[in-house]
Formats: C-alpha cells, structure tokens, sequence
C-alpha cells in the first residue's frame, strides 16, 4: 500500500519540475527573440529593444513566482535535501 506521504512527495517534486520546465521555456523564448534582435536568428524574435525589455521583466516576474511556487510546494510536500 503507498502512503500519503510518498505520494506528497512524488506530487511535490512533479510540481516543481513543471514550475522549472515553465521557467526555462520562458527564458528560452527571451534567448531566441534577442539572438533575433542582434540579427543572429531568423524565426520569431523581437522587433525592439522595447519589446525585449519588457519580456525581461515579465520573465524575472513569472521566474519569482515560479520560484515561490516551488518552495512553498516544496514545503508542502516535504521534499528536502
């Protein structure tokens, strides 16, 4: 029988990696649009410096976030190391 405390665990430790996966898939996005905007990639990109600024602050914000979600889930799960 599995006890709730491995599948705390094992939820908590899903749910942080999803919160990494989202982070590094933001600053994926922010990596390729300024290797556009220096003219060294060809596909999607940013028009602007404006533009590239402004998705570095949002990314910073969700990557706060992403991070608090973490370790209160973290908490939550009981997952230490």
């Amino acid at each position: 029988m599995v006890k709730l405390s491995e599948v705390k665990v094992s939820a908590a430790t899903a749910m942080a990696a999803a919160f990494g996966f989202v982070i590094a898939l933001i600053w994926r996005d922010i990596i390729i649009g300024l290797l556009k905007l220096a003219g060294l990639w060809q596909d999607g990109g940013f028009d602007n410096v404006t533009g590239a600024a402004v998705s570095i602050v949002v990314a910073l914000v969700i990557t706060l976030v992403c991070v608090v979600g973490i370790i209160y889930i973290s908490k939550w799960g009981g997952v230490e190391k």
